[in-house]
């Protein structure tokens, strides 16, 4: 029988890191699923779902712990293959001034929503005619059926007068 697990790592950055994380997936004839992974300050961070039989998830996690000795932090957790697990509905594209706290406003105004966030990439970055720093965020999310699209973009908008909203239903 087969497990999935969710695997989360961060490292010192340097090459060869995904090199060494699917070798001992594949020597544990795990099944590397899908993953997201990138650089940040000098970091490596990833998150990986797998699959892999019963039996061989033991040697992995002892894999995973040799890792740990050299410097790498890892978590390793149990999931369910959840066929029922809400799918994306909607892309959300935010651009607006940055400022302390925008992250935690924006989640807030979805989660009041009950809009779920499946995936976040936020960017900070200077705009280009007056070097102002720009908040930048896409998401994929699934809105309930309840919730009118409409609602949820004037729930970001009232957040500032500066911010651009955009969503598109998939």
């Amino acid at each position: 029988m087969s497990s999935f697990f969710i695997i989360s790592i961060m490292t010192d950055d340097r090459p060869g890191i995904v090199d060494t994380l699917s070798g001992i997936i594949k020597d544990n004839q795990g099944n590397w699923l899908e993953s997201r992974m990138t650089q940040l300050a000098g970091k490596f961070a990833g998150i990986v779902k797998i699959q892999i039989s019963e039996q061989n998830a033991s040697g992995l996690e002892s894999a995973l712990d040799d890792l740990k000795q050299s410097g790498w932090i890892i978590n390793t957790e149990f999931a369910h293959n959840h066929a029922e697990d809400h799918q994306a509905n909607a892309k959300l594209s935010i651009i607006g001034n940055d400022r302390p706290g925008i992250v935690k406003d924006v989640a807030q105004a979805l989660s009041v929503l009950a809009v779920n966030v499946l995936e976040l990439n936020t960017q900070f970055e200077s705009a280009a005619m007056s070097a102002e720093p720009l908040f930048k965020t896409k998401a994929r999310v699934h809105i309930p059926e309840t919730v009118d699209f409409d609602d949820v973009r004037d729930a970001l908008e009232q957040l500032s007068n500066e911010l651009m909203v955009e969503i598109n239903q998939v």
